[in-house]
């Protein structure tokens, strides 16, 4: 075998064999080892691009940055952040959340289908009309307490990301929301008056508000906390942080633009690339693959590309053999722009 085939793991001969115990571990960002037995997201924060927590210490905002963020800050108005893939939108919301301590970051990722709804909250009106059917076959009927009844209503409804964050707390909490220029021509003029109301009805419990005791009815969160919502209305006191991120892929409604900050990041630069490579691979391999961020940079200004294949590229070049790294980084490193 060649020197530059020794990474191969599979190596397309035919012939059964026990490579896969050479393989290494995954790279930070794919590696599913912290979810608990039961299968919970418990790392989840740490495996998205972005939002790992060592990135948010080390993140160093520019002078334009800074004073957006403060600026939102004082005014509880949401930041929309547009740039390029991998210009650190998604981190600026870890770094403030880390920072001011204001706990873990509420993410709703955006795609063509989502609805304001799915952001505020979701019924599962199937699962509870089925629990009252088979308490209903097993003679208890509606008795207080059972799945079905009025009082059990609340273990039907999931706050989404969105309602959460308008959940009332004496400090903010930090809700991003992920690419909005990929959702569908309604959803940002949908927004409007949540944000700028800072409250929601979830008419589910309101039309039952008088039979629940004192009101209240007791859901989850999109943390899978269990709390209170009286009357049926979830009202902030203290607005949340709220961070909107878009690829400047399409433009926004006027009235949208009029309730936010708007925040334009630039390209990354040399040291925010490295800073973004150490966070995730360590410093060694910041300190190996510079070439490759000068390289990256330099394709940058003319093609489309993002920082997580960077970071693919510097990770697995580091597992392969010398003389196939630059091949290999090209081939992981592809514009996205080219014409398909």
């Amino acid at each position: 075998m060649t020197e530059s085939s020794e990474w191969l793991i599979y190596r397309g001969a035919g012939e059964p064999h026990d490579g896969l115990e050479r393989l290494p571990a995954p790279p930070p960002w794919r590696d599913f080892t912290s979810r608990d037995a039961a299968g919970s997201g418990d790392g989840s924060q740490d495996r998205r691009l972005g939002a790992h927590r060592h990135l948010a210490e080390l993140h160093r905002p520019g002078a334009e940055e800074l004073e957006m963020i403060n600026a939102a800050l004082y005014l509880r108005r949401p930041l929309l952040v547009t740039g390029s893939p991998g210009a650190g939108k998604s981190t600026l919301a870890h770094s403030v959340a880390y920072e001011l301590g204001l706990g873990s970051v509420l993410r709703w990722s955006i795609v063509s289908r989502s609805a304001l709804q799915d952001g505020l909250y979701h019924y599962d009106a199937i699962a509870r009309l089925q629990d009252v059917q088979i308490a209903a076959q097993g003679g208890f009927g509606a008795a207080a307490g059972l799945p079905g009844a009025v009082e059990g209503i609340g273990s039907y409804i999931r706050l989404g990301p969105l309602g959460t964050a308008l959940l009332p707390s004496d400090t903010p909490r930090v809700l991003l929301i992920d690419e909005l220029d990929k959702s569908d021509i309604d959803l940002p003029n949908d927004l409007l008056n949540v944000l700028e109301e800072g409250e929601f009805a979830i008419p589910e419990l309101e039309r039952i508000a008088d039979r629940l005791p004192d009101g209240e009815a007791e859901v989850l969160t999109a943390d899978g906390v269990k709390v209170r919502v009286r009357d049926g209305r979830v009202r902030c006191r203290a607005f949340p942080f709220v961070v909107l991120t878009s690829n400047g892929e399409r433009d926004f409604p006027a009235p949208l633009m009029r309730r936010c900050i708007h925040l334009e990041l630039g390209r990354p630069d040399h040291n925010r690339l490295a800073t973004f490579v150490r966070a995730h691979l360590g410093a060694e391999a910041a300190r190996a693959g510079d070439d490759l961020i000068t390289r990256f940079l330099e394709r940058s200004r003319s093609e489309l590309l993002a920082a997580d294949q960077l970071l693919n590229a510097i990770y697995l070049t580091d597992a392969a053999a010398p003389p196939s790294r630059d091949r290999l980084a090209d081939l992981l490193i592809q514009r996205l722009d080219r014409p398909r």
